[in-house]
């Protein structure tokens, strides 16, 4: 079987994308980014309680540099955006909540971080979160992305990893479906861009991954995560 490396950040879409990439690949090392976001004592707890239930190793990369350089919500100390579900259904509303949270560069710095374990190590494959929901946002989640990384790593790899993001298709109602049907432990997901000790139900993350889980009659594990 084909080795893989996967980026963690313990909310939903990394943890399905570990369980069903786990079905093909043998993923054995997880990286957990930590570049000061409010959330990161959360992602790192969640990151590792998912690498124990599945056996495989976990690293937490430090890059401190990154929060000195955005103001985004998720470092600063700006307030994260409150929403509500009809929120999401206004295309500026959605267009000003992704400027509020933007990261720069984010996912290729950790897209090639990976890919340095990748050429070091020899996995064969990074995967990652990505998913049609957030991609019709975010330009960083969609196949177009995913393909120039992977076309990038034939330059700058010896042994030229493939990204793929087994969720690329999907929208979070269908992501919670998919991790239904394949048994996967929900209850260790950790969403949310806040520090509280639970979801905080009212971010934009938690606002999809809660509408998610109740179309697909997830009610306990609501009252679990929230």
């Amino acid at each position: 079987m084909t080795k893989g490396i996967i980026l963690l950040s313990g909310g939903l879409d990394s943890l399905v994308s570990l369980a069903l990439a786990k079905e093909e690949f043998n993923i054995e090392l997880a990286l957990t980014f930590d570049y000061g976001q409010k959330s990161v004592k959360q992602e790192i707890f969640a990151s590792k309680n998912i690498c124990d239930h599945y056996k495989i190793q976990h690293k937490v990369i430090e890059l401190p540099w990154l929060k000195e350089i955005t103001q985004t919500s998720l470092v600063s100390e700006t307030e994260i955006p409150a929403v509500v579900f009809e929120d999401l259904n206004s295309s500026k509303f959605v267009e000003n909540s992704a400027k509020s949270v933007w990261v720069p560069n984010r996912n290729g710095l950790f897209l090639n971080i990976a890919g340095c374990f990748a050429d070091s190590y020899g996995y064969d494959y990074v995967v990652f979160g990505a998913n049609k929901e957030e991609g019709q946002t975010f330009p960083d989640n969609t196949q177009g992305f995913i393909d120039s990384v992977t076309k990038e790593f034939e330059y700058s790899t010896q042994n030229r990893p493939k990204v793929v993001a087994p969720l690329i298709n999907l929208v979070k109602n269908d992501i919670v479906k998919s991790a239904i049907e394949h048994s996967v432990p929900l209850e260790l997901t950790r969403s949310c861009y806040s520090n509280r000790e639970k979801n905080c139900g009212v971010c934009e993350s938690c606002v999809r991954l809660k509408s998610a889980l109740e179309n697909n009659n997830c009610h306990n594990l609501i009252k679990v995560l929230f």
